[in-house]
């Protein structure tokens, strides 16, 4: 079963690139090179499609299943509603796109060789293609405005959600889409969800240590700095962000100058990140070759008692 963070990223995921996919099939409308071929690949009925899916996922995630526990919360509910609306009126956008490619074309090849009595019936026709080309535009409209309704209350769903570090990171990785989408912007999205964006890039460093993407942690960490988050804490998760990136690098005198400095201005992050600490000092015994074995070792003993003092 999938989580309700990560199945919000699934979301963003799908979100963003409908986004961004239906700016690029209104430039191509606007010069008429859209194929009903590229259309389909942002709206049909099935997983082909990008709408398709993330209408799927928003059911799948926030609409309660019959006879269980779990209530839908009004922003919840809204945000389907708008992402189903802007499913429906994509789809009726496809449909009459194919008429226009599809049938307009197979009506003019068959008039030239259909019989007066056909007259009344290719009229019809030829009033219902007029129709569907006065549609077209205002359907692309009306497509474009449900999707920025939407991003709007993507926004605040975000900003009423538990502040998770899945859903931050994601954001952070996807900082020039975001851009792309017009204000606000990444760090404006950030304040909203965390109350400052230092504060996000703090909890996305958090979980970057956790899942153990070092680098990852530290480039966060570094803006969070920039950003005004709390220079203690962030300047201990940074420590040991150098610390393990050191270790996988091989560079073990540098693993232990950071990890010591993690451990000697108080350890943030608590058992967990001792642990990862402790198992990787731990290792160096096997690991630590060369004329500065000795003294490494030394350094990592003295490291592993400040983790787990002895009783």
């Amino acid at each position: 079963m999938t989580s309700a963070p990560a199945g919000l990223v699934d979301i963003l995921r799908e979100f963003l690139t409908a986004h961004e996919l239906l700016g690029q099939l209104a430039e191509k409308y606007k010069r008429d090179e859209l194929t009903f071929a590229e259309l389909q690949e942002f709206v049909g009925d099935s997983d082909f499609s990008v709408l398709f899916r993330l209408k799927e996922k928003c059911h799948s995630l926030f609409r309660p299943e019959a006879g269980g526990s779990k209530v839908a919360r009004p922003r919840e509910a809204l945000f389907d509603l708008a992402v189903g609306s802007l499913f429906h009126e994509a789809m009726k956008f496809r449909e009459d796109f194919y008429q226009r490619e599809v049938y307009g074309p197979r009506v003019r090849s068959l008039r030239a060789e259909a019989g007066a009595e056909a007259n009344g019936l290719f009229h019809e026709f030829e009033r219902i293609l007029s129709e569907v080309s006065a549609r077209l535009e205002k359907g692309l409209a009306e497509t474009h405005s449900l999707m920025a309704q939407s991003w709007g209350q993507l926004q605040v769903l975000l900003s009423e959600q538990p502040a998770e570090g899945v859903v931050t990171r994601f954001l952070i990785e996807r900082s020039e889409t975001l851009e792309k989408l017009g204000p606000p912007g990444l760090e404006e999205l950030l304040a909203a969800i965390h109350g400052d964006a230092g504060s996000g890039y703090v909890v996305a460093g958090k979980s970057y240590l956790a899942s153990g993407h070092y680098e990852a942690a530290h480039r966060v960490l570094d803006k969070a700095l920039e950003r005004g988050g709390d220079r203690e804490e962030v300047s201990q998760y940074s420590a040991f962000a150098r610390g393990m990136s050191a270790y996988l690098a091989g560079d073990y005198s540098e693993s232990l100058v950071g990890l010591n400095e993690w451990a000697e201005s108080g350890s943030a992050g608590g058992d967990s990140l001792k642990d990862l600490a402790h198992s990787a000092v731990s290792s160096l015994t096997r690991l630590v070759e060369g004329d500065e074995r000795d003294r490494t070792l030394e350094s990592a003993a003295t490291l592993l008692e400040k983790l787990h003092p002895p009783n």
